[in-house]
């Protein structure tokens, strides 16, 4: 199925959010990553010009969402649901990591509408809340520091969401850019470079070719770690040129 098709179907689901700038980041995340459904569950301040102000750019995602009062509500008419947790519970599903438990629900995107659910930014879902969700993830974080805002939080299983729905390759967009490599160099480009080191080397006593030693074949082996582009070419038979005539001219002085 179409990855953006897939995306489209994933509703991002915040439950209870405190901090209206924390909903303006979350969909600033979800639209860098293609995703555009939005729910908030019984918001604090929505609207509200902080939200704006931190989507930069994403304000339509804003205010096309949804505002339910329950969680019940905002999930209606999805068929999977992941909540994220940063604990097991007694109850409720296992938790799982985010890229094996985002795959599934891409699969389950296929057949119809699911719904990352994420809680209030200082408790978290309830234990209610969770067992409305058929799935659980958290997100592995330093143990030692395992506080994630909930923007960056939103930010990280949303990327899994795009990943997971272009099988790992998402398109890149490059605007303006001019393209930096050049065309592979041929097998008589490589050879003239190895031909002008041994003259620039042999001129200035630092190769011998009565006892060439093993120098070339390190040489060979150092430049064959690359594809040499023509460019590269250009430029390091350049330095090589540079120094021939600065030599030169040492010599007649």
């Amino acid at each position: 199925m179409n990855p953006e098709v897939l995306l489209s179907r994933i509703r991002v689901v915040l439950c209870r959010p405190s901090h209206p700038g924390n909903i303006g980041a979350a969909a600033r995340a979800m639209k860098t990553m293609g995703l555009s459904s939005l729910y908030l569950v019984s918001p604090k301040h929505f609207p509200d010009p902080e939200a704006d102000t931190r989507a930069t750019g994403a304000v339509d995602v804003l205010a096309r969402a949804t505002v339910t009062s329950s969680l019940k509500e905002a999930l209606a008419g999805t068929a999977f649901a992941v909540a994220l947790s940063a604990r097991q519970r007694d109850i409720g599903p296992v938790l799982g990591a985010p890229r094996e438990t985002v795959a599934r629900l891409i699969a389950e995107a296929a057949g119809g509408d699911v719904a990352l659910v994420f809680g209030n930014e200082t408790v978290g879902l309830t234990n209610d809340e969770i067992l409305h969700c058929q799935a659980a993830v958290t997100i592995p974080t330093n143990p030692e520091f395992s506080s994630l805002n909930l923007g960056s939080a939103v930010q990280v299983l949303c990327y899994e969401c795009r990943m997971a729905a272009f099988l790992e390759k998402p398109p890149v967009v490059e605007q303006g850019v001019t393209p930096f490599a050049s065309p592979v160099a041929t097998h008589d480009e490589i050879e003239g470079l190895y031909g002008h080191l041994e003259t620039i080397m042999t001129d200035s006593g630092f190769y011998n070719p009565e006892q060439p030693g093993r120098l070339f074949p390190k040489l060979r082996r150092l430049f064959g770690r690359v594809r040499l582009e023509k460019d590269e070419i250009n430029i390091l038979r350049g330095i090589l040129a540079s120094t021939q005539v600065k030599t030169s001219h040492g010599r007649k002085g």
